[in-house]
Formats: C-alpha cells, structure tokens, sequence
C-alpha cells in the first residue's frame, strides 16, 4: 500500500529536444504549425464529406471517420507536448494524466489501424463485386464497422494501460520522450517489465499484424480484378481510388511497427522519439494531402468548396 501510494504521487516530466531554449522554440514553432495544419486538414476533409451530398457514399463515409480520429488522436499528444516545449521540460503530468494520455492515444492508434483495414475491405467489394456493393455495404454494415473500430481499439488499449500503470515507479521520472509513450514509460519502472513488454508486444502483433494481413490479402483481390480490366482507363480510375489508401497504410503501419515490434532490446529512446514524430505530427497531415490530391472526386468538391469562399 505504501508503495501505491509513493506511485500515485509521483509526477512525471519529459526530457526536451534540446538544452537549447532557442532551438526548443523552434521545434515548438514547428510543432504548432503541424498541428494546426492537420487539424485543418482533417477538419475540411470531414466537413466536406458531411455537407457534398454526391460523397456520400461507404468510401467517403470512412474516410472522413478516418479524419475525426486522426484529429482526436494528434489532439491526444500535441498541447502537452507544446507546453513541455515552451517550458522546457519543466510542465509535470501526474501519474493519472500520464495514464490517461496513454490510453488515448493507443485506443484511437489502434481504432485507426482497424478503419484502414475496413477501408480496404470496402475497396475490395467495390472493384471485386462493383454490382452488388451497395448491397453488401450497406449503411447499417459501415456503421457496425466503424463502431467496431473504436470498440476493438478500446478493447486493447484499456487492459495494456492498466497493466503497465500497476508497475512501481520509484525515483527517476523524466520520460525520454515528448508524450507518455508505453516504451518509455516502462523504462521508469523500479520493478521487473518482461511481463509487461511481452504483453506490449503481443498487442502490438495484433492491432498491428492482423488489419495489415487484412489489407494485404484484400489487394491481392483487388490487384488481380484491376488486371483483368479490360481498358486503360477503368484501371486508372480503379487503381487512383486505391493507391491513396495504400500509402497511407504504408506511412502509418511503416513507422508503428518499427517502434512496436521491434525486440526491446533494440529500443532506442533518442529513435524511438524521432520516428514517433512522424506518426503523431506528420502523418495525420499527410493524410488529406494525399487523399484529396489522388482522388478526382474529393479534389472536385474541394474546388467548389473553395469557389463559395
């Protein structure tokens, strides 16, 4: 009990970029400006997919699911990561806010990692049976799935959170990080983590793995159905509504994997740190970049969108 207790007290504060306070500043600048770029990014993917009655469709009802998420998941990281930036490391978290921010962001990082993986399976069904796909994704089914996203991701995320905030946390308490990273948090720990990292790991298999296998296999299909299209540009158009998805698969699970299935023992904070960058401020604005640049239709709503203004 008394070991709780000196646990529960215990405040956390994240090691900076730089000892620099000019350079710090600029990282700041940096990560505000990507902040605020994929907030309005996704923001206007989400809003034109609601108000264009001509993108109401199954593809776009995902892509703009996919959009809230990445918005809730950066807002889940940036403003403490801002403020630790500003004040040099010296903004505390208490142990209960570091735990929430974990459970955040892993909830929505593994609901995303399911939705591309139900966005393939809806590009599957519409080149691979383009006749019964209002059928086969019907409303109520694209519901159902993207609830099942956030359940699964929900599912995951609450177990893995209260078994790595039941370790002991004794003396040293600066995370090698700019956020409550699983990783970097364990490496705080005053008590044997083998249990905890497996646990992590196998997670991390399965948010990780089994969408990507999902993905995999449906283009598979989906590359065979384009192939046996018979002129040029129904492949072109066929394959355009794909390629966006695939490089957004690639940038998202690329980098998670790296830092999540690696061996423990190859686990670099100063790496770790980088590469988490990518994931948590750059990816979600590349993403409506590269959606609304490769897709025709979303480019077209945009336009008129912007005309209005």
């Amino acid at each position: 009990m008394e070991g709780i207790n000196k646990t529960a007290k215990i405040q956390f504060f994240f090691r900076p970029f730089s000892p620099n306070p000019e350079i710090q500043l600029v990282i700041f600048v940096a990560f505000l400006a990507m902040y605020l770029t994929s907030l309005g990014g996704n923001a206007t993917i989400a809003a034109i997919v609601h108000t264009n009655y001509s993108l109401h469709t199954p593809m776009y009802f995902f892509l703009a699911n996919l959009a809230i998420l990445e918005i809730f998941y950066t807002s889940s990281i940036a403003p403490l990561a801002l403020a630790n930036l500003l004040s040099m490391g010296k903004t505390p978290v208490t142990i209960t806010g570091c735990g929430t921010q974990m459970f955040f962001f892993v909830f929505l990082g593994g609901a995303d990692c399911v939705l591309l993986a139900v966005m393939a399976y809806d590009r599957f069904v519409a080149i691979c049976y383009p006749l019964r796909y209002t059928l086969i994704m019907s409303w109520s089914l694209c519901v159902k799935l993207t609830v099942g996203s956030l359940v699964l991701g929900f599912l995951l995320s609450l177990p893995l959170t209260i078994l790595i905030f039941h370790l002991p946390f004794c003396h040293n308490n600066e995370i090698y990080h700019f956020y409550c990273d699983m990783p970097a948090v364990m490496r705080l720990a005053c008590a044997d983590t083998r249990v905890h990292k497996m646990a992590l790991y196998v997670i991390s298999f399965i948010v990780l793995s089994i969408p990507l296998s999902l993905i995999s296999i449906s283009y598979v299909f989906i590359i065979a159905a384009i192939v046996r299209i018979r002129s040029a540009e129904g492949r072109h158009r066929a394959f355009s509504t794909c390629s966006s998805h695939i490089l957004v698969v690639l940038l998202q699970y690329g980098c998670t994997s790296f830092i999540y299935l690696s061996p423990s023992s190859r686990y670099s904070p100063e790496m770790g740190r980088m590469v988490s960058v990518v994931y948590t401020f750059i990816t979600p604005i590349l993403n409506p970049l590269i959606y609304s640049m490769r897709n025709k239709e979303l480019k077209d709503a945009l336009k008129k969108a912007l005309r209005k203004f």
